[in-house]
């Protein structure tokens, strides 16, 4: 028979050094003093938005989550994705541009043609140019940036926790406008949100055409429970569309920050993603 009276410790027992850690630090309590006598301080704080890679040996700095998101904000500076333009267009930081990969090269070695930036930067050697791929083990960012340095440009920086970890700390990102009918073509599993207000929707095809589902700004919450939103599968990947930036930024946004890590945007128009249908990217096409 199971024994449910409660068991008292003796007054004066011992619970161990461990125990009292362990106990202190789910009261958030720091300084503690181990049986021996060595103080245990606190681990130091550190966001996870302020974090790099901090790799030694590299000859350009590398910035944060948190500095991405100021520079993406303030507009400031050069962002350039090092991938080639079709993952470019289907995903990229808002703001950044591409340019065409050196030639010659096998894939696997991809890297940006410091021609193309020299024509972005007008041969501003002192312009600040920030660098991102496809992440911690990319190794395209550093390839152009060690490019870049050898050309004399001296503000050049990485973003090298890249697109996964933007994403992964509630960022969307930003489609070009013929990436979404590709896409949509091979991913049938991928949804379309169109925030436009109700009134406007009926007046053109497009959204009959994708079948997109409307959500407004403030409306996700509830989507996430009547069926708009893919809720068993987080990392379906979602386009937002919009009568511009701003309301399908906002929108996207909203999406990001609710557990979603594969949503994008659309800058433009409603128009100008017609008239891109049957388009399609190239690698340096842009």
């Amino acid at each position: 028979m199971r024994d449910n009276t409660r068991k008292r410790v003796p007054r004066g027992s011992a619970l161990g050094p461990g125990y009292v850690l362990l106990l202190a630090a789910a009261l958030g309590l720091g300084g503690i003093t181990t049986s021996s006598g060595d103080p245990t301080p606190p681990p130091p704080a550190s966001p996870i938005a302020e974090a790099i890679i901090g790799e030694a040996g590299e000859p350009t700095p590398e910035i944060s989550t948190a500095e991405m998101v100021r520079l993406v904000a303030g507009r400031s500076g050069l962002i350039i994705d090092a991938r080639p333009y079709e993952e470019f267009a289907v995903s990229h930081i808002p703001g950044a541009v591409t340019v065409a990969p050196k030639p010659g090269l096998a894939m696997s070695q991809y890297t940006s043609d410091v021609g193309g930036i020299d024509k972005l930067t007008r041969g501003d050697k002192a312009a600040m140019i920030i660098l991102y791929c496809n992440g911690p083990f990319c190794g395209k960012n550093k390839r152009v940036a060690a490019d870049l340095v050898a050309a004399g440009y001296t503000n050049v920086r990485r973003y090298q926790l890249g697109i996964p970890v933007w994403r992964a700390l509630g960022h969307a990102t930003q489609f070009e406008a013929e990436a979404i009918w590709s896409t949509l073509d091979k991913d049938k599993t991928a949804v379309v949100i169109d925030s436009r207000e109700p009134e406007v929707l009926g007046k053109e095809t497009l959204t009959a055409i994708v079948g997109a589902r409307h959500i407004r700004s403030g409306e996700v919450a509830t989507a996430k429970d009547d069926g708009r939103l893919p809720m068993l599968d987080h990392n379906t990947r979602i386009f937002v569309i919009g009568k511009g930036e701003a309301e399908a930024r906002a929108v996207a946004e909203e999406i990001a920050r609710n557990a979603f890590h594969n949503v994008s945007f659309f800058a433009g128009s409603i128009q100008t993603l017609q008239q891109n249908r049957g388009r399609s990217g190239t690698a340096g096409s842009r």
